[in-house]
């Protein structure tokens, strides 16, 4: 019943003496700034973006996981879940009716096409273009334009989902909030809240793991009572499920007042980016990792401006 620890999305996990023994993950030294914005290039490029673009991004993020040096039992089970996820989304958006525009009225009769016959023994004569059916099985038909959707939702999916993890798998939230708070450090002087922007955020990602478990907590309670759906029917089902919903709402709400609650009681106060947990010192190494980074990322931008286009 513990699935959800067992397959950590969206939290830092903090790295285990199996990853130490290896060295260390060379994705958790890297600078926090250059992993925000590599998260960007992942959730902004693929929009307007051709299929091949966006198969390189997943190929890409598959490739970063297999040589990031984190524990493979961090992402042995999200990956392929994930995987399998994207291409049923896909699959089904691309079986489904994708829609047809009403047909153009012709602008030239028909009887005016004529086909210059080939020589004797030559196949046919035939209309020549791409074919707007690429599949047809029975009631299943797959179009381009079906096809189209569907890959640019499987490709949506994974990107979105699976490099946001790896930005939360890697680093902290001090640092992430660090980073953000970095980037906003210009809009202060609009007279903005930085600070309070950062410190909120950092609650919401510490507020993830107690959602989680509140939700194992809910699905324990039902597995150990040996609720039998199919005896409840839909009605009683959709019942259980609202109910459940809504004590779900109800303990995180009720979490959330007693954080604030200790907060309080502790004088709490939020800390200014300054004195959040930055990043190591940039050593030799470390300062080479970075440069890498950022060199790729500007190579990624003008592959994109080059080649990324519909």
């Amino acid at each position: 019943m513990d699935f959800l620890r067992q397959i950590p999305i969206g939290q830092f996990a903090a790295p285990d003496p199996a990853e130490a023994a290896t060295g260390g993950s060379w994705l958790r030294r890297l600078d926090p700034r250059l992993k925000l914005a590599w998260s960007l290039i992942f959730l902004v490029t693929p929009i307007l973006a051709g299929p091949l673009w966006r198969l390189s991004l997943v190929g890409l993020l598959l490739l970063i996981t297999a040589a990031s040096g984190l524990s493979w039992r961090l992402w042995r089970r999200s990956v392929p879940l994930l995987l399998a996820l994207a291409l049923l989304v896909g699959a089904l958006a691309a079986l489904l009716p994708a829609g047809t525009a009403a047909p153009a009225a012709l602008q030239r009769p028909p009887a005016e096409l004529r086909l210059q016959p080939g020589p004797p023994g030559s196949p046919p004569p035939e209309r020549s273009g791409t074919p707007w059916v690429l599949l047809r099985a029975g009631p299943l038909v797959v179009t381009r334009r079906s096809a189209e959707l569907g890959l640019n939702g499987a490709t949506l999916l994974f990107t979105l989902v699976h490099s946001a993890n790896l930005l939360l798998l890697s680093t902290s939230p001090e640092q992430l909030v660090w980073a953000i708070s970095w980037l906003l450090a210009p809009l202060a002087r609009l007279g903005l809240p930085v600070e309070r922007l950062g410190f909120t955020l950092l609650l919401s990602l510490r507020f993830l793991p107690l959602v989680q478990e509140e939700l194992q907590n809910l699905l324990r309670s039902i597995a150990t009572r040996a609720v039998n759906f199919k005896r409840l029917g839909w009605k009683g089902g959709l019942a259980l499920v609202l109910a459940l919903g809504e004590r779900l709402l109800a303990n995180v709400l009720l979490r959330a007042e007693q954080g604030a609650e200790a907060l309080l009681a502790r004088g709490g106060v939020w800390l200014p980016p300054d004195q959040l947990l930055r990043p190591a010192v940039a050593g030799r190494g470390l300062g080479l990792l970075n440069a890498t980074a950022a060199g790729l990322l500007m190579l990624m931008l003008l592959l994109r401006w080059k080649v990324g286009d519909l």
